[in-house]
């Protein structure tokens, strides 16, 4: 009998887990992940030692490496923080709401030959525990913090794993490859580098 009952995560290490199953396949059914990464209700007990804030900017925390096949990371946004417009590197990205909300804006990839304002194709409020995917046949985003009282967290699967991305500048198109960095990884402070800011999520 061929049955399969997606089972709900209770705890956040209940959740990486089933991730860990789930991505022994190559092939990934994204409306899976996407389901068992929602079924997860957000407790902040348990995510709360990974959630590492900075006062200026959004910071990338990692939670699981899930083995080479995927990054488990929370990331950490102040009032008013945001990312830069990017891509995901080849790699289907899902973003899952712990705490606050979050706006996310798509763009369309700029034509080479085009000059001026990139083309924004949707805007929408993503709201606590809901998650979004996202990879590059979809198109590009920006992803912001947009209250000024409110502290948000996000936790975010990228599959397969990428060091280096790219950003682009809304008024030209232009694009800039820039390294990803951790601000923590599984809750220790990683030491500080001198890098070029690692515009992602």
């Amino acid at each position: 009998m061929e049955h399969t009952e997606v089972v709900k995560p209770e705890t956040l290490d209940d959740l990486i887990k089933i991730l860990h199953k789930i991505f022994e396949s190559d092939s990934i059914n994204v409306e899976e992940v996407q389901n068992i990464m929602e079924s997860y209700e957000s407790n902040p007990q348990e995510w709360m030692k990974y959630a590492k804030f900075d006062q200026y900017r959004y910071t990338r925390n990692l939670v699981d490496e899930g083995n080479g096949k995927f990054n488990l990371m929370i990331l950490c946004w102040g009032e008013g923080h945001g990312s830069s417009i990017h891509d995901h590197t080849d790699s289907h990205c899902f973003m899952k709401l712990l705490q606050g909300q979050l706006k996310e804006t798509l763009f369309e990839w700029p034509d080479n030959k085009s000059q001026g304002d990139m083309v924004q194709k949707s805007q929408r409020i993503l709201q606590e525990n809901k998650v979004a995917y996202i990879n590059d046949s979809i198109g590009l985003h920006r992803v912001e913090n947009v209250s000024h009282t409110e502290c948000a967290a996000s936790l975010h699967l990228y599959s397969p794993p990428f060091q280096t991305c790219q950003t682009f500048d809304q008024r030209t198109g232009h694009k800039n490859t820039v390294q990803m960095t951790f601000w923590s990884k599984y809750g220790e402070r990683t030491p500080f580098e001198t890098t070029v800011s690692q515009e992602n999520n």
